[in-house]
C-alpha cells in the first residue's frame, strides 16, 4: 500500500478509510531478524486525510509479535494494540504547521517518493516492543540462568554488588592508577 501526495488529493473532502489485514511476517523477519521471530496477521483500522497539500495517517494496529526474551532468548508472544498518527509533506514551508512531538515525514519529491503505509506500520510495531521482554517464568522472579562456575545477576541487586569487590590478587593493580575512580 503506497500512495503519493498527488494520488491522495482526491481524499481532500472525505478521508480514505483503511480497514485491512496485512501479512507482514516475512518482511519483518527479514528486516528485523534479531528482534522479530514471528508476526501474526496485522489488523488495521484507520484513515488517511489530505489537507492543504499534506497527508496524515491515523491508524489503530492489533497484532501479536513473537520476540526473544532479553534474558534467555526464549520466544515470547507479545500482544500489541496501539494507535499512531503520522503526517507527510513535501513542502518545506509546511514544516512549521506541526509541533515537535508530532511524527512528520518529509517527502523529497511528490511524484517519486510514495508514502509506504506497510513500512510505517512495521516501524511503529518495532517501536512498541519494550526494551526488556521476559517469559512469564522469568517475570515471576524465578532464578537467573546459571552454569558451572558462572551465573547471571541483575544489576543493582545485593548479590551483584557483593561480587563487585576486588580480587585480592588484583588489589595491587589499583595502586598503579590512584587518581582514577574505581567506579565509572
Amino acid at each position: 500500500m503506497k500512495w503519493t501526495l498527488s494520488e491522495l488529493r482526491r481524499y481532500a473532502d472525505e478521508p480514505m478509510h483503511l480497514q485491512k489485514q496485512l501479512e507482514l511476517n516475512d518482511a519483518m523477519k527479514a528486516r528485523f531478524p534479531d528482534q522479530i521471530l514471528a508476526v501474526a496477521p496485522v489488523k488495521i483500522d484507520g484513515s488517511v486525510m489530505y489537507e492543504s497539500g499534506d497527508a496524515t495517517i491515523f491508524a489503530t494496529v492489533k497484532t501479536t509479535v513473537t520476540v526473544p526474551s532479553t534474558r534467555s532468548l526464549t520466544p515470547v508472544e507479545l500482544p500489541l494494540d496501539f494507535s499512531f498518527t503520522e503526517s507527510y509533506t513535501n513542502d518545506q514551508t509546511h514544516l512549521d504547521r506541526y509541533e515537535e512531538a508530532q511524527t512528520l515525514v518529509f517527502l523529497l519529491d511528490d511524484a517519486q517518493t510514495p508514502i509506504d503505509f506497510e513500512e510505517a506500520v512495521m516501524e511503529n510495531i518495532i517501536e512498541q516492543i519494550p526494551s526488556r521482554v521476559l517469559t512469564p517464568l522469568e517475570a515471576a522472579g524465578n532464578s537467573m540462568p546459571q552454569g558451572k562456575g558462572w551465573d547471571v545477576q541483575e544489576e543493582g541487586t545485593a548479590a551483584s554488588e557483593a561480587n563487585d569487590s576486588v580480587d585480592p590478587r588484583l588489589a595491587k593493580l589499583k595502586e598503579l592508577f590512584p587518581d582514577q575512580d574505581s567506579k565509572h
